[in-house]
């Protein structure tokens, strides 16, 4: 997919310099400032090292993607959902069929701001360094028997077959889908609270088998638990300062398209000149 530039307000087509402009974005090796990583961009780090680099370290811009209007409007939806059932310290219908009934919505004073990712979202100083780690969850539920919180993350597709906990969770397309709950937890953790061993994914899936649209797109949905692991967390994390804090562009995932197609233009110059 091509993308092209534009004025975030007024939406004309601007210079792509392929170059961020905050100073803040850009991490300069060993600094003692305070530094933000957010959840998406630890993410990054785990998948590609080089790009995760260039992006925070040299400050060059990945090309962007197109928001998904119609997840994020799901998302909305049930957030407003699971509010109403927060003011009132009620079980949502979804909690009731699964009978999790001694489970509600958590009620906090800050859970606008751990759901608001661009701006604040879960935060947290990781051990005693300058690096605070951020992710912006869709819910947080509270075990009224444990009285442990519970991680949700809402999840849409559009898929022809049912969805099913062993089959969603073992797919290689959703292992950044679990990356991204143990990362919840893990903050949670950091900022004093206790949850739950088990945290859960609420999938909405399109009906594609549909007689037609009408107006009306269907969806069924379905509760995944999943039983999170952040042992893993606190090992990556201190790769990932080390990594920013050298002077050196680390190698590759060799699986990383990115890179991929960066190297083949460096192939097609190169050759060029050969030929002259």
């Amino acid at each position: 997919m091509i993308n092209l530039k534009r004025n975030a307000k007024t939406l004309e087509l601007v210079e792509a310099t392929g170059l961020r402009t905050r100073a803040s974005s850009i991490y300069k090796p060993n600094q003692s400032e305070d530094f933000k990583i957010s959840r998406s961009k630890f993410e990054d780090f785990l998948k590609c090292p080089r790009c995760f680099y260039l992006d925070r370290v040299k400050g060059l811009v990945s090309p962007g993607m197109p928001s998904w209007s119609l997840n994020e409007t799901t998302d909305l939806l049930l957030k407003k959902e699971f509010d109403r059932c927060r003011e009132e310290q009620i079980p949502h219908r979804i909690l009731i069929e699964n009978g999790l009934e001694h489970i509600v919505p958590f009620k906090h004073e800050e859970m606008d701001r751990w759901r608001d990712s661009l701006r604040h979202g879960l935060m947290a100083r990781f051990d005693a360094t300058n690096i605070i780690l951020s992710g912006g969850v869709d819910d947080v539920w509270y075990d009224t028997n444990s009285e442990e919180l519970i991680v949700c993350d809402y999840k849409s597709q559009a898929s022809p077959y049912p969805v099913e906990a062993e089959s969603y969770l073992n797919s290689g397309w959703h292992e950044g889908y679990k990356h991204q709950m143990d990362f919840y937890n893990y903050l949670l953790n950091l900022m004093g609270f206790k949850t739950s061993d088990k945290s859960y994914f609420l999938v909405v899936n399109a009906d594609r088998l549909a007689e037609g649209f009408n107006g009306v797109m269907k969806f069924s949905e379905t509760l995944i638990p999943y039983k999170h692991d952040t042992s893993w967390i606190e090992n990556k994390v201190y790769e990932m300062i080390t990594c920013m804090n050298s002077d050196k562009v680390p190698k590759s995932n060799p699986s990383c398209e990115g890179c991929a197609y960066t190297r083949q233009i460096f192939n097609l110059i190169r050759n060029k000149r050969e030929e002259k």
